[in-house]
């Protein structure tokens, strides 16, 4: 990236800016780099972290409103304290990768960076298997920690709710989807930091949001994947029939979701389409 220069402009100060270069399809460099492996280790670590305490939340929810086992149906901490879980965990793990890995967490978030140019190819399938593996990883502790209500209570496995098709519940994770990657693109925009310099956005908390507000709104439906990894990783510790049946929404979904808002950002609202077709026309005419 050029050297910001300041400026001003509307009364506040600003900064050029220069679109950084796209990221190389293969990058031979980074696997001889520390920082990549540091990067993929990180990536684990925070998938792991992230699944160990949402689905440990979910699972505490289910018992402790357990009729059955005494439990009260008014109780725990409901879908909105679901929610907050998981976009609780999001900010905090973004924000503590995020200046190592990027803080993606997430497969479909990855594959959205990597159709707009943001990541390698390489980094890309690696950052996936680490995510997934983390994912396990995570589950794996939950049921080691909670054997006996693991498997009573679904292990936080995500499958389409009693009375949804399939494509209602793919609708609702490629919508969900999109909104979490658009956000993402939105709140890591370089451009933005360029030109809102004078506006402090910690660019966790938006994403954070999002993924709360989108298991506000999907619970009920998928119990909200939007996340690639978190569905593999419960699907794989539980091991029931109906996770697995289902399984293939949570993958589809989150990848046409991360594609659309990757094509949206970069062609759309960044115009990247009309910015390449002006330099070929000003290299035709040179």
């Amino acid at each position: 990236m050029a050297k910001d220069n300041e400026g001003h402009q509307g009364g506040y100060g600003a900064k050029d800016y220069q679109d950084p270069p796209p990221a190389p399809l293969i990058d031979a460099e980074e696997l001889g780099q520390w920082s990549f492996y540091r990067a993929i280790i990180a990536e684990f670590v925070a998938t792991l972290l992230f699944l160990y305490v949402t689905v440990l939340t979910v699972i505490g929810y289910k018992s402790q409103t357990d009729a059955a086992n005494g439990g009260d149906g008014c109780g725990g901490v409901g879908i909105l304290g679901i929610a907050w879980a998981f976009g609780g965990m999001i900010f905090i793990l973004v924000y503590c990768t995020a200046g190592i890995s990027g803080g993606h967490i997430n497969p479909a978030v990855t594959f959205g960076l990597f159709l707009a140019r943001k990541v390698s190819l390489v980094r890309t399938i690696l950052y996936i298997a680490a995510q997934c593996l983390g994912a396990i990883c995570g589950c794996g502790l939950v049921k080691a920690f909670q054997n006996s209500y693991y498997d009573r209570y679904g292990g936080g496995a995500n499958s389409l709710a009693d009375g949804y098709s399939n494509g209602t519940g793919l609708a609702a994770e490629i919508i969900g989807t999109f909104v979490l990657v658009y956000t993402v693109f939105s709140a890591t925009d370089p451009k933005r930091s360029a030109r809102d310099s004078h506006v402090p956005v910690l660019a966790p908390l938006p994403i954070g949001f999002a993924v709360f507000m989108v298991h506000l709104a999907t619970i009920p439906i998928t119990g909200t994947g939007i996340n690639p990894a978190r569905s593999f990783g419960a699907a794989v510790i539980y091991n029931k029939d109906k996770p697995w049946d289902d399984h293939w929404i949570f993958w589809v979904g989150p990848f046409i979701g991360a594609a659309i808002a990757a094509l949206y950002h970069q062609y759309i609202l960044r115009a990247a389409a009309v910015k390449a077709l002006g330099s070929f026309r000003s290299s035709s005419h040179t």
